[in-house]
């Protein structure tokens, strides 16, 4: 298995430290990491085209989820503190106010309990994609990785409607947000050596292509 780069599974606590410390954060809803449109064609070309394996295996369990990030944070409130506008936390580090954009589908909430934390590349697609053979520790690091453009903070409901569909099957309902969206899910399989099936890779080609 190639090692693209050393694993983030430390750098969320050290990324995080700064931002729950701060009564508020300018809104990105953008992860960091993301390469422009020549870099992700290029890496979509790097990645190993197979079909998927071991689906009947997964377990949402295998990947340990979310993790305590810095202090009373854990991962999804890390998440929600980085990408939104004035929150403002609790004592537990619950958002107790703030605004959130979602890049789905452009829609901006109020309320932090409107919002899931999606994976770019969802759990059951990483696990039938490669992750079956990792260790636990590697997983651990997939769900709860804060380097990358693998957690967005995003409308609910459309999370719920993508589940764990790949762009070959589901696509962001905002046309203009497509181009970014192949081009965070190129840079997670690139990162994490994680394989595409044809369909994906030809959808992710036609996404690229509105760049």
């Amino acid at each position: 298995m190639r090692l693209r780069r050393p694993l983030l599974f430390l750098l969320p606590a050290v990324l995080s430290a700064a931002l729950v410390g701060l009564p508020s954060a300018p809104a990105s809803a953008t992860p960091p990491n993301i390469p422009d449109a020549a870099t992700a064609a290029a890496r979509l070309g790097e990645l190993t085209v197979a079909a998927e394996s071991h689906g009947d295996t997964y377990d949402r369990d295998l990947f340990p989820h979310w993790i305590t990030i810095s202090g009373a944070c854990n991962t999804r409130e890390t998440v929600l503190k980085r990408d939104g506008t004035n929150v403002g936390t609790d004592s537990s580090c619950y958002p107790t106010s703030g605004s959130w954009y979602s890049p789905f589908d452009g829609a901006t909430w109020t309320a932090a309990s409107d919002l899931d934390i999606d994976h770019m590349v969802p759990l059951s697609e990483a696990w039938a994609s490669g992750a079956w053979n990792w260790t636990t520790s590697r997983r651990e690091a997939f769900a709860n990785d804060l380097g990358g453009p693998e957690l967005w903070a995003v409308t609910d409901n459309v999370n719920q409607s993508k589940s764990d569909q790949d762009p070959a099957e589901w696509q962001p309902p905002r046309s203009a947000f497509r181009c970014t969206y192949a081009r965070a899910w190129i840079q997670v399989k690139w990162y994490y050596d994680l394989t595409v099936d044809d369909a994906e890779k030809s959808a992710l080609s036609t996404m690229l292509g509105t760049c």
